[in-house]
């Protein structure tokens, strides 16, 4: 144990420099509530998507990171933001004329549209639930409602009125002129319609530890700002919120990086320290756009896992988090293929090499075996080639090239070949273009093709790797033209996989054949 902690202790993986940033923390004394806090927050005016996975997916390796480091105890909180107020009707929701009555209502009072839970914030919390419990992540959930009606949150709430002055200074400095004039970090609840309200605040009474406001018809009204009668603006909730429950440790996207030192500053106002966090950059679709919920631009995480595992979305979501990435159904297969390469790796190395790996983030230090030994990239051109509907027709292949492999010895490959007839299908099959060979590419497929048919050696990928090479070294230069000859004329691809590897997997009888189809002009 003590090698994997000095190991780790050293470690350039970015989740163990992020847990040692949280262990510096308590280098003096252990923490007073006995644990280390990670937190995660969640708006629920729709469902999880991507970026929702992301985040605790990253830090729920770097709280595993500290776990090899300290021996100190640590807790996930996943943390829904339920009491905002109801701005908008979300567009893929039924009964939306239902909905549009209670506009500005927390979203725990506005009734489900779904008619399946007691109110939206339940359906939409209920999602969230669903939706990290079957990634098995580990994790507490809050409900802000909840936080806020029972009373955690009152002794921060009657530090923030006894603090108020502070607290706003910290904010006004943020906000334009026309906006000062009106804003107050309370939001009241109003007693009769429910809604939040954004108005000014005439008082707020430190000594009573209440707030009073005029509502829409000018009628006064005098509230305490606890038990739930009253919430935070987010900015100062968040801030709030870290010093009410100790938070260690919380990331978020490059959007809220310009708030930090507003959430660390009314934290500190509000007596507490503040915790470490990390920025991580936003996701990209394949034009460069920023991906957003609302527009329902790049990919879901439904649709990932329609063409591939969780695993290798975790890889993706390891992946330089402070770099910007385009998360669009091109980088699936790569993440698929470049996660395996990892897991077979992993064996073979030293602890300082395995702590580098992405596959002991992913899994928390127990790594499975990879049983995936025809790449992806490989089961896609095979599914291309074969015009496959089924996976099964893919193990038709698979069986030929490796007899001891069958679904229940080798699941990952049995799994990867089902998502790679789906992505075929669904991505490559609309847009494949195959291409005439020039007569330079030609009389050098005719040369592999005489090759191939003298061929009597065993069925192996470097060698046949060696033919298709031999026979583009003596025609090529550079040697990429007749890799991409190959792929473009025989596969309808612009990129592929080893091509001897393909040739073993696909049959060298059936590719002498696909080579006479390309040269009779039967593909392109």
């Amino acid at each position: 144990m003590s090698e994997l902690r000095d190991t780790a202790l050293a470690s350039k993986a970015w989740p163990f420099e992020e847990a040692r940033r949280v262990l510096k923390r308590y280098q003096k004394a252990p923490p007073e509530k006995g644990f280390v806090l990670f937190e995660t927050g969640y708006g629920p005016s729709g469902l999880p998507h991507i970026g929702t996975f992301g985040e605790v997916a990253r830090t729920t390796m770097i709280r595993r990171a500290f776990e090899a480091i300290s021996d100190i105890p640590t807790k996930l909180i996943c943390f829904s933001d339920d009491m905002d107020g109801m701005r908008k009707v979300p567009g893929n929701v039924p009964n939306q004329e239902m909905l549009r009555e209670h506009l500005q209502k927390p979203l725990t009072a506005v009734p489900d549209p779904f008619g399946t839970h007691e109110s939206f914030g339940h359906h939409n919390n209920a999602m969230l639930r669903r939706f990290l419990d079957t990634f098995g992540f580990e994790y507490e959930f809050i409900s802000a409602t909840d936080f806020y009606k029972s009373g955690q949150f009152d002794e921060i709430l009657l530090r923030a009125a006894e603090r108020y002055d502070d607290v706003m200074k910290i904010m006004l400095k943020s906000l334009r002129e026309e906006r000062q004039q009106t804003y107050s970090i309370f939001l009241p609840i109003h007693p009769e319609t429910g809604r939040v309200l954004y108005v000014p605040m005439k008082e707020v009474n430190a000594k009573d530890g209440t707030v009073t406001f005029d509502d829409e018809d000018g009628r006064e009204w005098t509230l305490p700002v606890t038990g739930g009668n009253v919430k935070l603006q987010w900015k100062p909730d968040f801030g709030a919120r870290w010093a009410a429950l100790g938070v260690d440790f919380e990331m978020y996207g490059k959007d809220h990086s310009t708030n930090t030192p507003i959430y660390d500053g009314i934290c500190r106002v509000l007596g507490e320290k503040a915790p470490e966090h990390f920025t991580y950059e936003l996701f990209l679709d394949e034009n460069g756009q920023k991906i957003s919920k609302s527009s329902g631009n790049g990919v879901s995480i439904d649709e990932w896992l329609t063409y591939a595992s969780a695993e290798s979305l975790s890889y993706f979501m390891y992946q330089k988090p402070k770099t910007a990435k385009r998360l669009f159904f091109d980088v699936i297969p790569k993440a698929v293929d470049e996660y395996h390469q990892q897991l077979r790796a992993y064996p073979g190395q030293d602890l300082k090499a395995q702590l580098n790996n992405p596959v002991w983030h992913i899994h928390g230090g127990d790594v499975p075996e990879s049983t995936l030994i025809v790449p992806f990239a490989m089961l896609l051109n095979l599914a291309s080639v074969s015009g496959a509907e089924e996976k099964e027709a893919l193990w038709g292949f698979i069986r030929r090239y490796a007899p001891e492999a069958s679904a229940e010895s080798h699941p990952d490959l049995d799994q990867a070949a089902g998502f790679a007839v789906r992505y075929f299908n669904d991505f490559v099959k609309p847009t494949r273009q195959y291409r005439a060979p020039t007569e330079q590419e030609r009389e050098a497929l005719e040369a592999l093709r005489t090759e191939l048919a003298a061929y009597d050696g065993p069925v192996e990928d470097e060698a046949l790797q060696s033919i298709v090479y031999s026979v583009g070294r003596e025609r090529f230069d550079p040697m990429r033209a007749w890799f991409t000859a190959l792929y473009e004329v025989l596969l309808g691809a612009s990129q592929g996989p080893r091509f001897g590897g393909f040739i073993a997997l696909y049959g060298v009888e059936d590719t002498i054949a696909l080579i006479d189809k390309a040269l009779a002009g039967e593909l392109a």
